[in-house]
């Protein structure tokens, strides 16, 4: 039977010999060498090569050892698989890119109704391309955009269509206006929420500013105590041990302002604990009239910022929107531990498929 035209009409075929590559066996590389009919077909013209399932299209490997490089390649760089089974590194590449296709197949085209928007950097220079989760199914569904403008989160929903995308009722983000206005005019049934651990960011940012207002306030000796303590006041009392602890503890009695910072920090974080918003609210409100009489500029700022994005906020307090708000940031980490093992990717269309597939079960 002719795969172009259909017809079953022979006027000729031949016997190749075809030689493919398999699995190793311990120090053994293993070849098969089989026959491999062509035919000729009188009503089209075209030649045709018999095809044989267990090979791949190119014929010069089985799928199965196919398979066995994309596996690989999910724990090892190209370079290494590359070495570890003699091949070329571009035809390794080749077979896993094939093998992360055929993974996206099987997983079909994603219906998210709960999904968390976020953008990478891809290389130096502000580039960047966005990143949409499916929080529910906890894997990563879509890579593109030229940016993280407007008009490059509108791409999603394209992909998305109208229909699914009026299914999604939850959208995790943070506050970056040209997402929440994209997905405001592409999806309005769906409630926005901002996520945790960008509030909280912020918040860090503001902390890290009243330490340098302090270190420039202050002179000689009493400099000491915050020189060089940035990641110390920055990370979770739980996470210290030994001379860290030990440095925390001196500088938060040295200076009373960075002390009275700290503890607000520590505090703000229960606003996610809550169950009703007219009480997240209210710890709000109190938490914020300890900022008066304490000079936290940036402190100030940081709440009439919250005060702007209360709703994307108090979202949380609903008891369907209890999502794991920390899948996003993790992804991100697995994003940046895929670009430094590849020394940085310049092929766009791997790193997408390589995103894409990273949560997903092997084949």
């Amino acid at each position: 039977m002719c795969g172009a035209c259909g017809t079953a009409h022979r006027t000729w075929y031949d016997r190749r010999r075809r030689r493919v590559r398999d699995l190793p066996c311990a120090d053994y590389r293993i070849y098969l060498d089989l026959e491999v009919r062509r035919v000729d077909c009188r009503r089209c013209g075209a030649v045709k090569r018999e095809r044989l399932d267990f090979l791949v299209e190119n014929a010069l490997h089985t799928k199965r050892f196919a398979r066995y490089v994309g596996r690989r390649c999910r724990a090892g760089t190209i370079r290494d698989v590359a070495a570890e089974l003699h091949l070329n590194w571009q035809t390794v590449k080749r077979l896993e890119m094939d093998y992360m296709r055929e993974q996206l197949r099987r997983v079909g085209t994603p219906g998210p109704k709960v999904v968390g928007i976020d953008e990478i950097s891809i290389r130096k220079g502000h580039s960047y391309r966005i990143v949409v989760s499916d929080l529910e199914r906890r894997r990563p569904i879509w890579f593109g955009g030229e940016d993280r403008s407007e008009a490059s989160m509108d791409e999603f929903y394209r992909f998305l269509g109208e229909k699914k995308a009026q299914r999604i009722r939850l959208t995790v983000m943070d506050m970056w206006k040209p997402f929440r206005n994209s997905t405001t005019k592409n999806a309005p049934q769906a409630a926005i929420l901002f996520d945790k651990f960008h509030v909280m960011k912020h918040l860090g940012e503001a902390l890290d500013k009243v330490r340098k207002g302090e270190y420039a306030r202050l002179e000689g000796r009493r400099r000491h105590f915050i020189k060089g303590q940035k990641y110390t006041l920055l990370s979770h009392p739980q996470n210290l041990t030994g001379t860290a602890r030990k440095n925390l503890k001196l500088l938060l009695a040295a200076n009373k302002r960075l002390n009275t910072a700290y503890l607000l920090k520590e505090s703000f974080g229960q606003l996610w604990d809550y169950e009703r918003e007219a009480w997240a609210r209210k710890f709000f409100e109190n938490w914020r009239a300890q900022l008066k009489w304490q000079r936290l500029k940036p402190y100030e700022k940081f709440a009439e910022m919250i005060e702007r994005h209360w709703d994307g906020i108090a979202a949380y307090c609903q008891p369907e929107n209890k999502v794991a708000l920390g899948f996003v940031e993790g992804l991100n980490n697995k994003i940046r531990v895929i670009q430094r093992r590849a020394y940085g990717l310049r092929d766009e269309e791997y790193l997408r498929l390589k995103i894409l597939t990273s949560m997903l079960p092997p084949i």
